[in-house]
């Protein structure tokens, strides 16, 4: 369930042309917002499986309906006023395991398709992306509970969830996994790297 406050620019400026319209037509369905957690983890899992069968192109448009999805269940918890602490932490795990699965079925599919890579570069960045997809989630839910309060500023925005499958998408598509994975990696970990030194000056 994403928060208006600390949700990144894609989610604000494209992804919620899509998810607005679609909670306004749930909210006259018996659906709740868990439920459209579930189904955008789901979702996910659509475009781990595809990953893993060759679709690539169609895989990155999967991977990006799930973030939009992503945040009709914010969307429909405050239309419906079911907004609940369970909600917002059922929706983080599964959005991990999401993450997970969207990044696992890219380094597969890399391994697979892109032989111009040697196997360990690509795992690698896998494992690059993955971690640092994980630290960006873990350092903003730790600077809220350590100092009241999210990073501020444009760069955590820059490799906010939204953000990366945007990424990902785009890097399906064009058929650049290991790139995308790279740049996943180098942006997120570098990112968690400003969030310590801003956090040793106290969130200044």
């Amino acid at each position: 369930m994403n928060n208006p406050t600390t949700e990144g620019l894609v989610s604000a400026h494209l992804n919620r042309r899509f998810s607005r319209p679609l909670a306004k037509l749930l909210a006259r369905t018996p659906i709740t917002p868990n439920q459209i957690s579930f189904l955008s983890f789901i979702v996910a899992i659509g475009s781990f499986l595809l990953f893993l069968t060759g679709h690539n192109v169609w895989a990155g448009i999967v991977a990006q309906t799930s973030s939009v999805l992503d945040g009709v269940d914010g969307d429909l918890a405050h239309i419906k006023n079911m907004k609940s602490s369970f909600g917002g932490f059922f929706d983080a795990i599964l959005d991990r395991y999401s993450d997970f699965a969207i990044l696992g079925g890219l380094t597969f599919w890399a391994l697979q398709f892109e032989p111009r890579f040697e196997n360990v570069v690509v795992i690698t960045a896998g494992l690059a992306a993955t971690v640092g997809s994980f630290m960006i989630s873990y350092s903003r839910a730790r600077a809220e509970v350590s100092f009241g309060k999210p990073f501020p500023g444009l760069m955590g925005s820059l490799a906010s969830r939204d953000a990366r499958l945007l990424i990902v998408m785009i890097g399906s598509i064009v058929g650049h996994g290991t790139v995308t994975l790279v740049f996943l990696g180098a942006i997120t970990n570098l990112v968690v790297v400003w969030r310590v030194f801003g956090a040793r000056k106290g969130l200044e």
